[in-house]
């Protein structure tokens, strides 16, 4: 996962909506063809669960390497069985021994910048015929991500000064620009309507958010700062984010992806 906050990961709460975030991870993986001969990276690998669908496909025919900055999720990461090894390092400077066949990459890219240097780098580090495989969030202009921005800059300006943010994933496009030269590319985007059971405390979706969007704003304040702040997220999200007929709410969720063949 990334390394720009300054907590470590909570696998148990990332977990809390593990079949959401892992299907993205499965339709990306269906959309990835033939492989060459080498290793699979699972670039981000986080808690692992990407794993046992990585090794299902490839069975033990190839090495399975799982990387993540989080001492906690390789922890978690390690449980699951499914790496041959598991790394410690950053994504964002991570180099390869040696050629491989597929550099997957589910939900961790967001986190690093510069991705016009970022993914040319990584495509390089791919065998002839290798696949870059990559999903990000791109959520950023929704109500459950510019409320976070919004109170932040607006409670805490002393610490959050956003008037430079940018979004940290681009636009599709953007992304077939910056690879089109590197290899045959597809890039498409996918909506998941998420729906979600009432929770026991709070609004749903901030029960979504706190493990990853929220994590960066959260860090930075105290106890009581935290706790004023969420309230007032809760309390927005229920207007943006109002419960259905059946008690459940629906969140819209919005993901990028692309694969890269050399």
């Amino acid at each position: 996962m990334g390394t720009n906050v300054a907590s470590d990961w909570d696998p148990e709460s990332y977990a809390r909506f593990g079949d959401l975030r892992l299907r993205p991870a499965l339709d990306l993986l269906a959309r990835v063809g033939a492989l060459p001969e080498g290793e699979v990276i699972d670039l981000g690998c986080g808690n692992g669960a990407a794993g046992p669908a990585l090794r299902a496909r490839f069975g033990r025919e190839r090495r399975i390497i799982g990387l993540d900055a989080s001492p906690a999720m390789l922890d978690a990461a390690r449980k699951v069985g499914a790496y041959d090894a598991l790394v410690r390092g950053d994504a964002a400077d991570w180099t390869a021994e040696g050629p491989v066949s597929l550099i997957f990459s589910n939900a961790a890219l967001h986190w690093l910048p510069r991705h016009d240097a970022l993914l040319p780098r990584l495509a390089a580090q791919l065998g002839p015929g290798g696949v870059l495989a990559v999903q990000m969030p791109r959520q950023y202009g929704a109500p459950s991500h510019r409320f976070l921005r919004d109170f932040a800059a607006e409670m805490f300006p002393d610490r959050f000064d956003l008037g430079a943010w940018s979004p940290p994933v681009a636009p599709p496009v953007e992304y077939h620009r910056m690879l089109s030269t590197l290899g045959r590319v597809d890039v498409w985007e996918t909506d998941y309507v998420q729906r979600f059971d009432p929770a026991a405390t709070g609004h749903p979706v901030r029960r979504f958010t706190e493990a990853t969007a929220m994590r960066p704003y959260l860090d930075r304040l105290s106890d009581a700062e935290a706790a004023e702040f969420v309230e007032r997220y809760d309390a927005a999200l229920a207007s943006a984010y109002p419960v259905e007929a059946d008690g459940a709410v629906l969140f819209p969720f919005r993901r990028l992806f692309f694969t890269l063949t050399g």
